[in-house]
């Protein structure tokens, strides 16, 4: 009588589901590891253990793939602000700097990826392609700030204009980038202390008590500058 050996049937391995999330955290590695930018989807998809259309499922380009990293700081950033109880019952001011030491608190923890694609375009940042997003988020978020701000006044007079107030948020921001990328302090603790002085300025400005605040930020940044 024949024996009949016992096959057993090799399970199928299931690949697992990328996200638009491992993507990002592909990309950000590739570039570190290989310090450039990958030249085309199809090679950067095969060397990743992904196909193009799980590439193209959620970015249509390098380029929009670059853009969506700073969005996803901005996200990241206000997730973390709104998850404090204390957030909510914040001044505007408030705010406004817990969203910059947050935000500079992650690009901190991403320091090596945005020190690379910032470093040979950072006299361009106000131009840069992949920033246009986060330009946009930032704004917006300043001008919900200035809009509560105005629904609390009852004289006209003393309301401020969204648009002025929304661009030097951005000017603000791009400021603060340049500051923070050349700062070798430890724990980048002058960045800490830019944010705050920056913040209290813009806030002063608005408030029509801008002389001493000028003053002080202007002193600061010459002290900065001839260090």
């Amino acid at each position: 009588m024949a024996t009949v050996k016992k096959t057993t049937a090799k399970k199928a391995t299931k690949k697992k589901e990328i996200t638009r999330q491992d993507v990002i955290t592909i990309y950000m590695e590739y570039v570190l590891e290989h310090e450039k930018t990958p030249k085309s989807v199809f090679k950067f998809a095969k060397d990743n253990n992904m196909t193009e259309q799980e590439f193209y499922n959620f970015f249509g380009s390098f380029d929009g793939l670059r853009k969506e990293i700073w969005n996803t700081f901005f996200t990241m950033t206000m997730d973390v602000a709104h998850k404090s109880d204390e957030y909510h019952s914040f001044s505007n001011r408030e705010k406004m700097l817990t969203f910059f030491y947050t935000f500079f608190e992650l690009l901190t923890l991403n320091r090596s990826y945005v020190l690379y694609t910032l470093k040979e375009n950072q006299h361009m940042m106000s131009k840069m392609e992949q920033l246009k997003g986060l330009r946009k988020h930032v704004k917006g978020f300043a001008k919900e700030l200035i809009q509560e701000r105005n629904e609390s006044k009852t004289n006209i007079l003393l309301e401020r204009s969204e648009t002025i107030y929304s661009e030097g948020a951005w000017v603000q921001m791009l400021f603060l980038l340049k500051f923070w990328m050349d700062d070798d302090s430890a724990g980048f603790e002058k960045t800490d202390m830019a944010i705050e002085k920056s913040v209290n300025t813009i806030f002063d400005v608005f408030d029509n008590t801008p002389l001493d605040a000028v003053l002080d930020f202007g002193k600061f940044l010459w002290k900065e500058r001839k260090a």
